[in-house]
């Protein structure tokens, strides 16, 4: 099976979306598979949740980005099997340093092509903001995977982030899809988290008739419950899968990695299929 390439996206912060980031490598790591986060975002805090200093002189993203650095020049490996190319505050600047520079969109997308490490999954853990940092994630990937917050503006600007991922994959990247959707910061019992689910639900289904960049994009089942250890690991430098492995947190996001490998797989074997037909076309 191919690498897959992930971009963990959200333009509104607050979400979850460097929790699911980090937390769902961790537990697809722990399930065997070989993962690379590459933090993209300013703030750093995937880096910060697993471990990394944003304050010391080592190479990282931003190297890569606005220098000569290779993608292995920064990575780092937290496990055997998880690895991060961390950030630091540097990254802050790179929107304005890259700005009148050329084929700026595509730098991240050239590093990562001649980067041999063997991994499964890349997962991006992108900036709340849809500026250069998100294009070049955008442009390197092959799946884009949103976390929501059951909240009453959850769908408030959905359809533009949507509206740029249909645009890059038409003049940058034409195979960028989005492949997954799931809830964070879930509370069964709220009415509210109802409604949400129902409204997301109906949103992708009215939207896929129009588009074939998320007209496949799952609606997963695995909703991410409030809990405290979620919010704990951070401070302690471990996901929440090392942090306290007994956690609902950690439950929930060990079964989002199974549904992904579920995913991975229906996805592979409808990949086969299809070289198979264009195949029998020749």
């Amino acid at each position: 099976m191919r690498m897959r390439k992930i971009a963990v996206i959200n333009q509104k912060g607050g979400v979850g979306k460097t929790t699911t980031a980090v937390n769902l490598s961790s537990a697809l790591a722990e399930a065997g598979k070989r993962v690379c986060v590459i933090d993209l975002d300013p703030q750093a805090h995937a880096s910060l949740h697993l471990g990394m200093s944003v304050v010391d002189h080592q190479t990282n993203i931003y190297d890569v980005l606005c220098g000569d650095a290779m993608i292995a020049d920064a990575r780092r490996w937290v496990s055997p099997n998880l690895a991060v190319v961390p950030a630091n505050l540097d990254l802050a600047a790179a929107e304005l340093e890259l700005a009148g520079e050329v084929g700026r969109e595509v730098i991240l997308r050239d590093k990562m092509e001649v980067d041999d490490e063997p991994f499964d999954y890349v997962i991006l853990d992108c900036p709340p903001s849809l500026g250069v940092l998100t294009l070049n994630a955008l442009t390197s990937v092959d799946e884009v995977f949103l976390p929501l917050q059951p909240h009453f503006l959850a769908l408030h600007g959905l359809s533009k982030l949507l509206r740029t991922i249909e645009i890059v994959a038409k003049r940058l990247n034409p195979g960028l899809r989005l492949s997954g959707v799931v809830l964070c910061m879930y509370e069964s019992s709220t009415r509210l988290a109802a409604e949400v689910t129902r409204d997301v639900e109906d949103f992708l289904r009215m939207q896929s008739a129009g588009s074939t960049v998320w007209a496949g994009a799952r609606f997963f089942e695995t909703r991410i419950r409030r809990n405290i250890r979620l919010a704990e690991a951070p401070s302690f430098g471990q996901s929440i899968i090392d942090y306290a492995p007994t956690s609902n947190g950690a439950e929930d996001y060990r079964q989002l990695a199974q549904e992904f490998l579920e995913l991975g797989e229906t996805m592979h074997r409808h990949e086969i299929a299809a070289e198979r037909m264009a195949a029998g076309a020749l």
